[in-house]
């Protein structure tokens, strides 16, 4: 054990303890332990593996605080893992001078608007338990290559750059477990870019990460996400979002959980991802997916999407399970319209689905959005979807928008408005823009409906349909007439 005391640090705040701190890293035993007090740096601290040998950072009980005083990390653990995770891959030099590099019980702050908290890369085991890190730009940065990162039991808090970020990184193994992410300007947990495998980010608090909860002048341009994965340039695999609680104050654009994929075609970057048992509300949407493949999203409640609850573009393979979708009746008549929207999607379930919208049908809440969806549930250009057991209550205009799509399977589903004035005109718009073709090889099956709208030109073999309607009659599409 190196106290960092007895090589000549002050940690009164005001002496620079760089040198000091230097010193007991280099001919300390390993172990740099912090006293109660609060140590000021003048540059960033570097540890470089190779050199120190097995390196840990101990803030003796989170009593000790490093304030970082100039621009970048005021801690940077540099490794020289270039293997796997396999046992078989990691060399000995690795096993016997770098593995699992420890910062804990320790608070990191900065009074640079460039200064950085943790700066992790070529890591083989890096374990960061027990830290705060607040008012810096970056509170964890992750860089070049790494293997099995643990982040567990930290408190990032009120920076104005991401929480937890994981740039371009090739990087397998990563837990972000029972920590506290919030007021992050540009995100909680930003990945942008590179190879990513295995990443779960369980049991958090994410909360507040955008401009609005902090206020940093003339950001709002840039939308951010309390958890934010974008791989347009990467590939983003393996990975579980679950039981966290994931909530916002409503910014332009934001969202509580974003994914940027590629694109429409094969190769979407984003997927084999599960959003499981979280609370998600307040933002501008609560889960946007763009570019996706492969995702299974259930057993969350859903909250106070001010534009859109989910919003599924351009993606393949989405299960949207068994969620609930409504709003917090703490705030009474206060209330936000919400909806499901996936466009130009294909191979696609919504399966146990209860979603109900504002009583008032649009937002009632005063600094709001504008509501511009159409139906609380809306289909457009997709090809291969089902919808089944869903419960869609008191959408307005519509309950459920089928438009130019193809391959359509809506069975089992409960569509109604109970309100006293009932808002809902139609329970079902199924219709083709100008100059598409008309729906093919798609069905209703088994629904209780209030209403049903179908095109003009719609053939009765184009779409099936067998529905109970209001009055608890069964009706066969030879049946609709003029409905």
């Amino acid at each position: 054990m190196a106290d960092v005391r007895d090589f000549g640090a002050v940690g009164d705040g005001v002496a620079d303890d760089t040198a000091a701190i230097e010193h007991a890293l280099a001919d300390g035993d390993g172990l740099l332990v912090f006293p109660r007090g609060e140590y000021r740096i003048s540059r960033t601290i570097a540890i470089d593996l190779a050199r120190t040998r097995r390196t840990g950072i101990d803030g003796s009980g989170g009593t000790a605080r490093i304030v970082m005083t100039t621009p970048g990390p005021a801690l940077s653990i540099v490794g020289h893992h270039e293997g796997t995770a396999d046992p078989q891959g990691v060399a000995a030099g690795i096993w016997d001078r770098e593995r699992m590099p420890t910062v804990r019980s320790i608070e990191i702050t900065g009074t640079h608007p460039e200064a950085d908290g943790i700066r992790l890369e070529g890591f083989f085991q890096a374990t960061i338990t027990g830290v705060l890190l607040r008012y810096l730009r970056h509170g964890i940065h992750v860089v070049r290559r790494g293997r099995n990162l643990l982040v567990s039991h930290c408190h990032v808090y009120r920076n104005t750059g991401v929480g937890v970020f994981l740039e371009g990184v090739n990087l397998h193994q990563t837990i972000i477990a029972s920590s506290h992410v919030s007021y992050c300007r540009l995100g909680g947990i930003r990945v942008v870019g590179g190879e990513i495998r295995n990443l779960q980010i369980t049991g958090n608090d994410i909360e507040y990460n955008n401009n609005r909860s902090i206020g940093v002048p003339g950001a709002d341009a840039e939308p951010t996400a309390e958890i934010f994965i974008d791989c347009r340039a990467g590939t983003i695999r393996e990975g579980t979002i679950a039981s966290n609680t994931i909530q916002a104050t409503a910014s332009p654009g934001g969202a509580n959980i974003r994914f940027l994929g590629a694109g429409s075609g094969a190769d979407h970057r984003a997927g084999m991802w599960t959003i499981a048992g979280n609370l998600i509300g307040s933002q501008s949407v609560n889960i946007h997916l763009a570019g996706a493949l492969g995702f299974a999203i259930t057993g969350n409640y859903l909250y106070s999407g001010h534009e859109r609850t989910i919003l599924v573009e351009r993606s393949r393979s989405i299960a949207l399970g068994s969620n609930v979708i409504g709003h917090n009746p703490d705030y009474g008549d206060k209330e936000l319209s919400t909806g499901i929207r996936f466009e130009d999607c294909r191979d696609s379930s919504l399966t146990g689905v209860v979603i109900h919208d504002a009583v008032a049908g649009r937002n009632t809440v005063a600094e709001a959005m504008p509501t511009r969806k159409e139906a609380l549930v809306e289909l457009v250009r997709c090809r291969r979807m089902s919808l089944s057991g869903c419960q869609l209550l008191e959408g307005t205009p519509v309950g459920l928008l089928v438009e130019d799509c193809h391959d359509t399977l809506v069975s089992g589903c409960t569509i109604l408005d109970a309100r006293p004035e009932p808002l809902m005109r139609t329970a079902i718009e199924w219709r083709s823009s100008p100059g598409a073709a008309p729906p093919s090889g798609s069905a209703v099956n088994g629904c209780r409906l209030q209403d049903l709208s179908l095109p003009a030109a719609v053939a009765a073999t184009a779409i099936l349909v067998a529905l109970v309607l209001l009055d608890g009659t069964t009706m066969s599409y030879a049946q609709l007439g003029d409905r």
